[in-house]
C-alpha cells in the first residue's frame, strides 16, 4: 500500500508539471533582442544594404568629365616651339562631358534604389530567419530539459518499483523476469537521457552561436514555455503576410526594379550628346576657342539596343513569374505551420485533459491490483511506461 501511494502521488505531481532546476532564467525575448543586436548575419546583410543604398546616387550622376592638356607646336616637336610665330602652334587645354538623354540617368538611380530595397527585404528576412531560430532552439531546449526532469522523476520511481520486484522476488512471491524487465526498463531510461542531453548540448550550441556567444557559455533554464492557442485565423495571418512578409516585398521590388531597367533599355535608343569645350593660347597672337557638340548615334539598334530591350522584357517576365513562385511558396508554408500549430495545441491538450489522467489512473489500478496478485508486474511496468510516454510526448507537441 505504501508503495502504490507515493508512486502515484509522484507520477501524478510529475504528469504535464516542469519541475525547474535552482538556476537562472533563460528568457526568450531578452535571447532574440541579443541576438538582434550581435548576430554576424544580421550585421553582415546590414552592412550589405548600408552599401547599396550609396549606388543610387552614383548612378544618377553625370559621368566624369575628360580635361585634355596638351600644345601643338611648329617646326619642332619640343614645347611651345613656333608658338606666336605658326598659326599651328598653341597650348591649351580641352574639356569634355558627356551628357545621357534626358531620363537615363534618373533611371538608373532609380533602379539602384529598387536594388537597394530589395536588399532591404534581405536584410528584414535575415533578422527573422535568426529570430525564429532562435525560438527554435530556445523550445528544443525546453523540450529537452522538461523531458529529461520527467524521465529522471520516473527514473527514480521505477528505481524503487525494481526494490520492491526484487524484494517480492527473493521471497519468492514474483518471477525473476520481473526483475529482468525493470532493469531493462532502466537502461532504456538511461539511453534516453543520454540522447536528451546530447540535444540539450546542441541546442545551446545553437543558441549561442546565433548570439555571437562561445558556444560553452552556460545558458539558464527556459521559461515562457506554456502553450497559446492561436487567435488569429489562417486568412489574416495570409493577409497579413502579404502585406509584410520579406520575401514577398523582396520579388515586388525586383518586378519594380525590372520595369525601370525595361524603360532604361528603351531609352537607349536615343542619342547621348557629348560636349567639348577648349582654350589656345597662341602666344602674340589672338587665343583661339573650340566649341562642339557631338552624338553616339545609336545606328547598331537592330542587334544592340532592340537586344536589350528584349533581354530586359523577358527579365521582367521572370522576375513577375518569381513572384508568383514566392507567393504560392509562401501560401503554402503558412498552411503546412498553421496546421501543424493547431494540430500540436490539440494533441497537448488532449495530453493534458485526457490521455495523461486516463494512462495515470490505469497505473494506479494496476498497481492496487499487483499488491493483491490481481494482474502481474508486467501490467504495472507497461502502464508506467505509458504514463512516462505520454507525458514526454506532451512536451514534445
Amino acid at each position: 500500500m505504501v508503495l502504490r501511494t507515493v508512486l502515484v502521488l509522484t507520477v501524478s505531481a510529475g504528469a504535464l508539471l516542469w519541475a525547474q532546476a535552482v538556476e537562472e532564467q533563460l528568457d526568450l525575448d531578452e535571447l532574440v533582442a541579443e541576438a538582434l543586436a550581435y548576430n554576424p548575419e544580421i550585421r553582415a546583410a546590414q552592412k550589405r544594404y548600408e552599401a547599396s543604398r550609396q549606388r543610387s546616387s552614383q548612378e544618377s550622376s553625370l559621368p566624369d568629365p575628360v580635361a585634355t592638356i596638351g600644345y601643338a607646336s611648329s617646326g619642332n616637336p619640343l614645347p611651345l616651339a613656333g608658338i606666336g610665330q605658326a598659326p599651328s602652334a598653341n597650348a591649351g587645354a580641352m574639356l569634355m562631358q558627356e551628357l545621357p538623354f534626358p531620363a537615363k540617368l534618373k533611371l538608373r538611380g532609380q533602379i539602384a534604389a529598387k536594388e537597394s530595397a530589395a536588399i532591404l527585404e534581405d536584410y528584414h528576412a535575415v533578422q527573422l530567419d535568426v529570430v525564429a531560430r532562435v525560438k527554435q532552439a530556445y523550445y528544443k531546449l525546453a523540450y529537452a530539459r522538461q523531458a529529461s526532469e520527467a524521465l529522471r522523476r520516473n527514473r527514480d520511481l521505477l528505481g524503487r518499483l525494481l526494490e520492491v520486484a526484487e524484494a517480492r522476488y527473493a521471497v519468492g512471491k514474483a518471477g525473476q523476469q520481473d526483475v529482468l524487465k525493470a532493469q531493462t526498463e532502466l537502461s532504456i531510461l538511461e539511453t534516453r537521457l543520454i540522447q536528451l542531453q546530447q540535444e540539450i548540448a546542441v541546442s545551446e550550441a545553437e543558441i549561442n552561436s546565433l548570439l555571437n556567444r562561445h558556444p560553452q557559455t552556460p545558458l539558464g533554464h527556459p521559461t515562457s514555455t506554456e502553450p497559446k492557442q492561436l487567435t488569429l485565423t489562417l486568412e489574416e495571418l495570409s493577409e497579413a503576410a502579404r502585406r509584410n512578409a520579406p520575401l514577398l516585398l523582396r520579388e515586388q521590388r525586383m518586378v519594380e526594379r525590372s520595369q525601370q531597367a525595361l524603360n532604361l533599355a528603351r531609352k537607349d535608343f536615343y542619342p547621348d550628346l557629348i560636349l567639348n569645350g577648349g582654350y589656345y593660347d597662341m602666344g602674340r597672337m589672338p587665343s583661339m576657342y573650340e566649341f562642339s557638340v557631338g552624338l553616339k548615334l545609336p545606328i547598331f539598334a537592330w542587334r544592340k539596343q532592340r537586344a536589350k530591350v528584349n533581354e530586359e522584357r523577358a527579365l521582367l517576365q521572370a522576375a513577375g513569374k518569381s513572384y508568383e513562385a514566392a507567393a504560392q511558396e509562401l501560401a503554402f508554408k503558412l498552411k503546412e505551420d498553421y496546421s501543424a500549430a493547431s494540430a500540436a495545441y490539440k494533441l497537448m491538450e488532449l495530453y493534458r485533459k485526457t490521455v495523461v489522467p486516463q494512462a495515470s489512473l490505469a497505473l494506479e489500478s494496476s498497481l492496487a491490483a499487483y499488491e493483491t496478485g490481481a494482474v502481474d508486474f508486467l501490467t504495472v511496468l507497461s502502464n508506467f511506461s505509458r504514463v512516462l510516454e505520454y507525458e514526454v510526448n506532451y512536451y514534445e507537441a
